[in-house]
């Protein structure tokens, strides 16, 4: 059993990635996260404020979220890749052009060490905004 130092709860594994409280605020989320990692969440981050300038950012689900009405598109650290979750119909709608990457219903999920397609990712919000937030 080991005990995080920060906030003291157990988990099974050693050295559990784990949030150590709720973040409140995109910022804190990206703050939380290993420092090897931050500068592709903010990468993301701006590529998302770029294509869809409209949107509010919020913590939603516990990640970061563009938000007009409705949840429009999250992001998400995990251990071996960012995840970006556009939700099932955009992963349906742009499955040619994502067959280069590692996908499932609704999420996208990018390797650390993969440069962003910024482009895609662009397009990916864009449709996501139109479809969702009209």
């Amino acid at each position: 059993m080991w005990k995080c130092p920060k906030c003291g709860r157990a988990f099974a594994r050693q050295e559990q990635q784990h949030y150590c409280g709720k973040p409140n605020t995109v910022d804190e989320y990206i703050d939380s996260q290993e420092a090897a990692v931050q500068p592709r969440l903010r990468e993301i981050r701006a590529i998302l404020r770029a294509a869809i300038p409209e949107a509010e950012e919020r913590m939603s689900w516990s990640m970061p979220t563009f938000w007009k009405g409705r949840n429009i598109i999250h992001f998400a650290a995990s251990k071996k890749h960012l995840g970006l979750y556009p939700g099932g119909e955009a992963t349906a709608v742009f499955a040619e052009e994502l067959k280069d990457c590692d996908i499932s219903k609704g999420t996208i999920r990018i390797p650390w060490d993969r440069e962003l397609p910024v482009e895609l990712i662009q397009k990916i919000a864009q449709w996501c905004y139109g479809e969702y937030c009209r």
